[in-house]
């Protein structure tokens, strides 16, 4: 069997991340010289070769998705089926032969895997794992390009400073905030919401900043109804004229709960939600949304994983931008 970069990164006592970017010559690695001949050495010595198992030729490549969520989940989240769907599509265009994992179950990968795209969120020792698979490992909505490898994400920053603007030059500046957190599935990394940390950036610029008006749950449309109830309840006359929500589940849900207690949207409370998938249609009045092209993030992690093929060696990352889609919502 062809030698990995762990094998490389258990000889010389380094993390897999350093042997990555040193083989990768990461310039900006704040290395020794001596480590980096050590490293360079070891992987001489190895025969060591990112392109050795992974030449492009007429054969069939084999393509696995790897996605941090239960396929029962996947179907209560539409946001990840349409990323896997565009690496689907794209893959099939490209002749890979697609398989799907399903919570990083990696024994089912089997040695003869050629690419692995990675969709979710990873922690540290999972994507040793990972890498320990293929050197052709592309990661959709996880930023892993410090750590050495081909990452595709989302612009929150951008995003989230629009939907605040976008309620701001409407003379909304009470604006509340649902969001969620979760975990890797190794229950390693609690994942924070860029979305969060883009909103408050966004909101103290304009110092109107309120912890007051944030609730956190966890994504889900029984969540983003009771964070929605949770709010009513504590803020009572205070509540913001103005919400945003992190996902179209959580949105669904808070636009429930507002209906329930018989608050009138968007005549009272305005929403905007995020992620644009074909739930924001679903429900009434219709969802205002920030526009994520998912299909587009999983086909470009399958033209990352096209290039790896062909020999490039530069770790890239891709930040794909948003739109703002107007509904009824925030009308």
């Amino acid at each position: 069997m062809a030698a990995t970069l762990k094998d490389i990164a258990n000889k010389v006592g380094v993390s897999l991340a350093t042997v990555s970017r040193v083989l990768n010559k990461d310039q900006s690695l704040s290395v020794s010289d001596t480590t980096r001949q050590r490293i360079l050495d070891a992987a001489e010595a190895l025969q060591y070769s990112k392109n050795k198992r992974h030449t492009v030729t007429t054969a069939r490549k084999r393509l696995a998705i790897v996605q941090w969520y239960s396929e029962s989940k996947e179907q209560d989240d539409l946001y990840y089926m349409s990323v896997r769907m565009g690496i689907e599509r794209r893959g099939q265009d490209n002749q890979f032969e697609v398989t799907r994992i399903f919570q990083n179950n990696l024994q089912e990968l089997g040695p003869d895997v050629d690419a692995v795209i990675a969709v979710g969120k990873f922690s540290e020792p999972q994507v040793k794992d990972l890498a320990s698979v293929t050197d052709n490992l592309v990661f959709v909505d996880d930023d892993q390009f410090d750590a050495g490898f081909d990452s595709v994400i989302t612009d929150f920053r951008l995003a989230t400073e629009k939907v605040v603007d976008y309620f701001w030059q409407r003379n909304f500046h009470h604006i509340g905030f649902i969001h969620g957190q979760e975990m890797t599935t190794d229950h390693q990394l609690a994942v924070v919401d860029r979305r969060m940390l883009g909103f408050r950036a966004a909101m103290e610029r304009r110092h109107a900043f309120d912890p007051k008006f944030v609730f956190k749950g966890d994504y889900t449309s029984e969540s983003g109804f009771k964070m929605m109830q949770k709010a009513i309840r504590k803020l009572g006359d205070q509540l913001p004229g103005a919400f945003f929500v992190a996902n179209d589940p959580m949105a669904a849900g808070a636009l429930k709960a507002l209906q329930a207690s018989g608050i009138q949207v968007p005549e009272r409370v305005k929403l905007f939600s995020f992620n644009n998938t074909s739930l924001a249609t679903f429900v009434y009045p219709e969802l205002s949304a920030v526009n994520v092209d998912t299909e587009l993030m999983g086909a470009t992690a399958v033209n990352l994983v096209i290039s790896r093929l062909a020999g490039r060696t530069t770790t890239q990352r891709v930040e794909l931008g948003t739109n703002l889609v107007e509904r009824a919502s925030s009308k």
